[in-house]
């Protein structure tokens, strides 16, 4: 184990956020979610939610500031709704952390496996709340 390091984050993962570069974007999808289908790099968080991701993942790195929704969520499906606790319980880590954050953008869910295919990584976790997929676009650190 790492000082300052939440359990949640395994050595690949910790690996992949030192890894991406500024503007790269990280899925967190849930237990259903196509992962090995959209993207090569697939990183198995089995058993752990996103909630607890969220908040392991930005505690190291922030979101980046300079694009209008650095945050993204699979939208509802035509004839399907949107449990509004997800994201609730999404954001509440995310204001706690990084603060001013914009609000959450809603994709379609074609246009998220698209993104997704373009992502530097996605985490497959055992999150099975329905449209519980969430992409993080990495920033740069704030210059002090």
């Amino acid at each position: 184990m790492l000082i300052g390091i939440a359990p949640v984050i395994s050595p690949e993962l910790l690996d992949a956020l030192f890894r991406m570069g500024h503007g790269d974007e990280l899925v967190l999808a849930d237990a259903f979610f196509p992962g090995n289908s959209c993207n090569s790099r697939v990183i198995r968080a089995d058993g752990i939610k996103v909630v607890p991701l969220l908040e392991g993942i930005l505690s190291l790195i922030n979101l980046d500031y300079a694009v209008p929704h650095p945050v993204a969520m699979m939208a509802a499906g035509a004839g399907d709704t949107l449990d509004p606790s997800v994201e609730a319980s999404y954001r509440k880590v995310i204001d706690r952390l990084w603060p001013g954050t914009p609000p959450i953008e809603l994709v379609d869910r074609f246009a998220f496996y698209e993104r997704t295919k373009r992502a530097y990584a996605v985490v497959m976790t055992g999150e099975t709340v329905k449209y519980g997929n969430i992409i993080l676009k990495k920033g740069v650190i704030p210059v002090n």
